[in-house]
């Protein structure tokens, strides 16, 4: 029996965890960080409260990792894993065209636009909750793109005293700007074009 008890629980769990995810995303969605409650989310999952304490000590700790499954079921999408690199063809252009579409469909995404306003705006007044997240979440592909721009240094594709965090902030910095002010669209056309000219700005000097 208990052979058979085991797969099932863990089979309860995952979903538990799953409308966890969901109640805790489309709460901080529909009415903010600072009105999501754990009592809110257990509701809106059907559990019980107890079993969210039971996994997580706050509701930061439950929205931190609802991201982190939302951003894992996100790249498993596009054919990646938890841990993918930015391809690297040998076209470094092309790469980054193609990582930086993707984060246009991503940020034009209600399922990532709405829960992600809500938290980037309490990461403005909580800065502890702030860093959290980046340090979780940003911060890691950050890195994606601090080492595919290494490698193009490596490669001779891009000038040896370019400071890849500068580099990587010039073409990841205007997207989020324009995401959160609303300026213009976010397009592929847009990503494209912002990969053109900021390559120029990085290309080896003759």
């Amino acid at each position: 029996m208990s052979d058979t008890k085991a797969p099932d629980a863990s089979r309860r769990s995952e979903r538990s965890r799953r409308a966890i995810f969901d109640a805790a995303l489309a709460l901080v969605s529909e009415t903010g960080y600072a009105k999501t409650t754990i009592e809110g989310i257990a509701a809106r999952a059907g559990v019980g409260k107890q079993t969210i304490y039971r996994w997580w000590p706050s509701k930061a700790a439950v929205l931190l990792d609802a991201f982190l499954d939302l951003a894992a079921r996100a790249n498993e999408a596009l054919g990646g894993t938890a841990e993918s690199e930015i391809p690297n063809t040998g076209d470094l252009a092309a790469d980054l065209k193609y990582v930086l579409r993707a984060t246009v469909d991503e940020m034009n995404d209600p399922a990532f636009d709405r829960p992600t306003r809500a938290l980037a705006a309490e990461g403005i007044v909580d800065p502890e909750l702030g860093a959290r997240f980046t340090e979780a979440l940003l911060e890691p592909q950050l890195q994606y793109y601090a080492r595919r721009i290494e490698a193009a240094q490596a490669a001779g594709d891009v000038d040896p005293d370019v400071d890849p965090r500068i580099a990587l902030e010039l073409l990841v910095g205007p997207l989020h700007h324009r995401w959160a002010h609303r300026t213009l669209p976010l397009t592929h056309g847009y990503a494209d074009a912002l990969v053109d000219q900021v390559l120029r700005g990085l290309s080896p000097r003759p």
